[in-house]
């Protein structure tokens, strides 16, 4: 198929369409959803179907008529990827919190291997002093070391090649950095949605339909039972209310989610990249 028919399915892709593709994504970024996202600049599926919802919005040509069903889908597809993101962004700072203990440990395990391979005077009060932040085989190991009378017999060898594994593990936090780049590429995901679908989403007026809330609720029950002058006055106030319970899509992601999100991140040394250019949609089948 010609480049100039992919485009011609993707301007007559029907409602129904987008919110199948839509419904595909947010099951793409379920961290319980058995088929995730692995790796973002390798995943021409997950593009294109951010680049079908993105044209969509985009190229919509009468914006006011929006469908609300489209509307509502995809706001509430970034919201749940901006939450998601930031779910992200809390499991790093843990893993970073992690692996800068897990130093500290290493750091801590070296001088106790030290002191009881020297039988230092304080090597029993350093051991004790581990029994805190180490399991029972290390302390144990760490005593029978320093109760040693040979450092060549092959008891001792053995000892002291386990608490240098454990020693390595701790330094190189192998998990914990297979973890952060796992997390890191959702992250990514997410942004991705974050970026392009809510930037083209702002494009689009907020459908015009009934706002309902506790707060005007209560208010037009109360309007029930006032006089006119009342009524006018408590009216202003509904209009009031229904401005500032529903701010707008993209203020509320700029303000609150996405861009915190990111700067979070970003201040504490993951990175994210966006790919400059999109890939060509795929036509639908």
């Amino acid at each position: 198929m010609s480049r100039s028919g992919i485009v011609n399915v993707r301007m007559v892709i029907t409602e129904e369409k987008i919110l199948s593709n839509i419904d595909k994504v947010q099951k793409l970024i379920n961290p319980n959803s058995k088929k995730q996202i692995i790796q973002l600049d390798d995943d021409a599926y997950f593009k294109d179907l951010i680049e079908s919802i993105k044209t969509y919005l985009i190229e919509y040509p009468k914006k006011k008529n929006f469908p609300i069903s489209v509307y509502k889908a995809a706001y509430g597809l970034v919201e749940y990827a901006t939450n998601q993101f930031e779910e992200n962004t809390k499991k790093i700072e843990g893993l970073i919190r992690q692996r800068e203990k897990n130093i500290s440990l290493a750091a801590s395990l070296k001088d106790a291997l030290y002191a009881v391979e020297n039988k230092s005077e304080d090597w029993k009060e350093t051991i004790k002093n581990l029994s805190s932040d180490f399991s029972e085989d290390i302390i144990e190991t760490l005593g029978l070391i320093g109760r040693s009378k040979s450092q060549t017999s092959q008891n001792c060898q053995d000892a002291v090649k386990l608490i240098n594994a454990r020693i390595g593990n701790l330094e190189t936090n192998l998990h914990i950095e297979i973890d952060m780049e796992r997390i890191e590429d959702r992250s990514k995901a997410l942004s991705y949605i974050g970026i392009e679908v809510a930037d083209a989403l702002k494009l689009i007026p907020t459908p015009e339909e009934p706002v309902e809330n506790i707060v005007n609720n209560e208010v037009e029950e109360v309007l029930e039972t006032i006089n006119p002058e009342q009524e006018i006055e408590n009216q202003q106030y509904l209009e009031q209310t229904r401005v500032e319970v529903k701010p707008s899509l993209w203020q509320k992601i700029k303000n609150s989610k996405v861009v915190k999100a990111i700067k979070y991140i970003m201040k504490i040394k993951v990175t994210i990249e966006i790919p400059n250019a999109l890939p060509e949609g795929r036509g639908e089948k």
